[in-house]
């Protein structure tokens, strides 16, 4: 009820007059099963309502609860006794004809009731926009505290403890009940039984007069407040603007305030709350910024960035369960979100296990194992300063010793085992220098060991590591060296790293790898063991898209002319490291860049086809590896097409021809493949290929060949037969009533069919192919094809133009076609007869 409202129905009710200052009054059930009252419900405290007469409220008053609604009421014929004496603005004096306004919203007056000459004043219009923004934050906070207490009812309906949830119940029945109770009461009409008002038709008369005011100052109401939430919107993003300024620079005070500020003028604003969570974490205020996010999520519940911040948060105060919940939240609103999601439970896992890791060690030390004292003995002995290198070197290999498992490796990182080169000027003079002494090689050697030994499986202590300035900048050059004992032992460590995924993030991430391809590739002409290792680390690598795309910036002036100069030397290099190597970048060509730099390059071209023609000189089973893993390669290059490809198609195809006699089945399927490549090129390559007898050579493969080999070579045949007469005509006379081609078009392999139903088609306009099938089932496998339901739609098309060839080549195929009910699909593929 609005205020005053329950007296006033009580005293309608029990037939003792009405409130003290308002006239009679009576009330009407109406259609709509409003109230109709004789007069308006006047606020205590507020301005009177006029005296000596009758006036008339709206039956639509009962709305203000949910609405803005204004009440006008007519006055008697003089204006209120106590008129002159009120503090009226200056200039408004209230008349005989002036009316009375009072507006309310959610069943409460926003102001007092103002005679209606008020409504032009400036004054007013402050007033009321004042009190309407009054009104809307008692209204927000109302809202947010039912927000809160229906959650405190779900989390206690999820409950596990029965008391708690049986309370829970019992509240929440009751309140479903009163708000029952609260409508039924709501919808029930009242009658009043107090004096009759005799003056209802004037009222009513005044009302039908000031219909279109009310609708227009509705309207009006409307208009201003979307023009304040317009510029409120303004001002808070040019606030968010600002707190972004001060949170790139680091001034995440600055940043704190501008959002705060921005919250003010616009309290629904979701980027606010995570923005400013994001700048409590940096701040370490990790409480407030799980408050903001939840604040942001009240906003838009599938807010990612207020699940991620919120999850950080958790996790940095240890809790641990609760991180994990709103990264899984993550991936239910975003499953696109995996990686991250990975990433972020990974973190977690990490974060707990060291947790744990380091109460379990701190627990051995306070049960004095002897283990666990003697690294802590040892990292002190170390941290004495200006002793000899040699007292370093032996005192690190002692300690080295000393890390048998997971407790060792944990007393090492939380007794600051990781300062050694930072608080050591002696060790890490020698560590870093660009050229090592027999003690600095020696001293660098025993730290790489002593890591290695850290290390192993502890993927905090390698998170740590390769953080540690000095370790970041030196791999590279360690690597580089040229000192065999250092770079096997780097190689090592490494190793530690990129044989796991999350190691391989570490590198990827805090690495700066663009010059590693270029390092590693240089071990292919090192011993065995080292090369190996290398190519292992570089395989591994591949598999991480962000080293991918560090690779593109030195492929080109460093990577490529090592590598073409590798291939020109193969005969000289690790043969076995060196097909490795060649694999290695044969992947590196699934990234496009990659891809497009390297097919572009000459040097590379030749390098490829000096090692094949260098084959048939040398034919031992590591350079056969090199000449396998060399035409993979060449097939990734040659899924791009620009002008060198095109003048070395002759070149490639005539190497390819040659190694058609190979005995190494696998190295013939591979030359196959490059030919169904590299032809599309060049015609001039089609012609020389179809004079060295390619077709015949194609046609004895799939014969025998299986279904890769078949794969390459009916594509080869497609091309050849494509613009090749002389083509056509071979295939007719190698393929005899073309029992190869009849038999690949029975292949489950859509690839397959389509293109020998291609070359079957290019082939029936050769004189007497077509009359060879009479007695074949050519039309009934054609016309399976052209009707079926295959993925590639080109097999469909294939199949039916062969057909439509076939009838028209040899009429009495049609007979036969009849027969098989086919003569619809023979129309159909008539299309693409005539389009050929």
């Amino acid at each position: 009820m609005l205020e005053g409202e329950e007296a006033e129905a009580q005293a309608g009710r029990t037939g003792r007059g009405t409130a003290a200052g308002c006239p009679p009054r009576v009330v009407r059930q109406t259609a709509t099963g409003h109230r109709d009252c004789e007069r308006p419900r006047w606020a205590p405290g507020r301005a009177p309502a006029p005296k000596g007469g009758a006036c008339r409220l709206s039956a639509k008053w009962r709305l203000a609860r949910h609405h803005p609604f204004v009440c006008i009421a007519t006055p008697p014929s003089a204006p209120p006794a106590d008129a002159a004496s009120r503090a009226w603005p200056a200039g408004v004096v209230p008349t005989a004809t002036a009316g009375w306004l009072c507006v309310f919203r959610r069943g409460r007056p926003l102001r007092r009731a103002l005679p209606l000459a008020m409504l032009g004043d400036g004054a007013r219009e402050e007033e009321e926009e004042k009190e309407e923004e009054e009104e809307e934050e008692e209204d927000f906070q109302r809202f947010l505290r039912r927000v809160d207490d229906i959650t405190k009812l779900v989390q206690g309906l999820s409950s596990t403890d029965p008391a708690v949830k049986e309370k829970t119940i019992a509240e929440t029945e009751k309140r479903l009940h009163d708000q029952e109770t609260s409508k039924e009461e709501e919808s029930k009409t009242t009658v009043n039984r107090t004096v009759i008002n005799t003056r209802a038709s004037d009222t009513a008369n005044a009302e039908a007069v000031n219909a279109d005011g009310f609708l227009a100052i509705l309207e009006k109401d409307a208009k201003e407040r979307a023009k304040r939430r317009k510029r409120n919107e303004h001002l808070a993003n040019a606030l968010k603007e600002k707190g972004n300024d001060a949170f790139r620079k680091g001034d995440y005070v600055i940043a704190i305030q501008r959002y705060t500020e921005g919250l003010e003028k616009l309290k629904d604003k979701q980027e606010l709350y995570t923005n400013r969570a994001q700048a409590y974490l940096k701040t370490h205020e990790y409480e407030k910024a799980i408050g903001d996010c939840e604040w942001a999520l009240k906003c838009n519940e599938k807010s990612i960035k207020a699940y991620f911040l919120m999850g950080r948060a958790h996790l940095a105060l240890k809790h641990y369960s609760e991180s994990r919940q709103c990264y899984e939240k993550i991936l239910q609103i975003d499953p696109q979100k995996e990686s991250l999601f990975k990433d972020c439970m990974n973190e977690v896992n990490l974060e707990e296990k060291r947790m744990k890791d380091e109460e379990s060690a701190m627990k051995e030390v306070q049960f004095g194992k002897l283990a666990a004292l003697s690294v802590k003995e040892l990292l002190q002995k170390l941290d004495r300063p200006d002793q000899n290198i040699l007292y370093y070197t032996g005192g690190i290999r002692l300690l080295t010793g000393a890390m048998k498992d997971c407790t060792e490796q944990t007393l090492f990182r939380t007794n600051n085992g990781f300062s050694i080169l930072k608080d050591n000027e002696i060790v890490r003079r020698a560590f870093c220098a660009e050229r090592k002494n027999t003690a600095e090689v020696d001293l660098s050697v025993s730290l790489l060991f002593l890591w290695q030994a850290v290390c192993a499986g502890n993927e905090e202590n390698q998170r740590l590591l390769l953080t540690h300035p000095d370790v970041n900048a030196q791999l590279p050059r360690l690597l580089s060296s040229g000192i065999s004992e250092i770079q096997k032992e780097t190689l090592a460590l490494i190793s530690l790293y990129s044989e796991n995924e999350n190691g391989r993030r570490l590198l990827v991430r805090h690495q700066d790898l663009t010059k590693w391809l270029q390092i590693l590739m240089t071990f292919v002409d090192s011993t065995d063991a080292m090369a190996s290792s290398a190519m292992n680390i570089l395989s591994d690598l591949t598999e991480e898209e962000r080293f991918k795309t560090q690779c593109r910036v030195m492929l080109s002036t460093g990577v490529l002319p090592l590598f073409t100069q590798l291939l020109t030397s193969a005969k000289l290099v690790n043969q076995a490291a060196l097909a490795r190597c060649i694999g290695i970048m044969g992947n590196l060509c699934a990234d496009v860049v990659i891809r497009m730099q390297m097919a572009e390059c000459k040097e590379c071209w030749k390098a490829c086809l000096n090692l094949v023609d260098e084959c048939f000189d040398v034919s031992t089973p590591k350079y056969q590896e090199c000449l396998f893993a060399v035409l993979g390669l060449m097939m990734n290059l040659l899924l791009e097409s620009n002008v060198i490809i095109q003048d070395f198609a002759v070149d490639i195809s005539g190497r390819c021809m040659s190694l058609l006699r190979d005995k190494d089945g696998r190295i013939v399927t591979r030359a196959i493949g490059v030919l169904s490549r590299i032809l599309p090129a060049s015609s001039s390559a089609v012609e020389e290929v179809v004079k060295g007898g390619v077709v015949k050579k194609m046609i004895k493969f799939l014969k025998a060949g299986g279904q890769i080999t078949s794969n390459y070579g009916i594509k080869t045949l497609s091309i050849c037969t494509r613009s090749n007469r002389q083509a056509q005509e071979d295939l007719v006379k190698s393929d005899k009533r073309f029992s190869v081609l009849l038999k690949l078009l029975d292949s489950e392999n859509e690839m397959i069919v389509g293109n020998a139903a291609f070359c079957l088609g290019q082939c029936l306009v050769v004189p007497g192919a077509a009359t060879s099938l009479l007695n074949s089932n050519v039309v009934m496998i054609l016309l399976k094809h052209a009707g079926g339901d295959a993925t590639r739609t080109s097999v469909q098309e294939n199949a039916a133009i062969a057909l439509g060839k076939l009838c028209v080549a040899e009429p009495r195929h049609i007979s036969q076609l009849r027969k098989l009910n086919g003569l619809a699909i023979l129309n159909s593929s008539m299309k693409y007869v005539h389009s050929i």
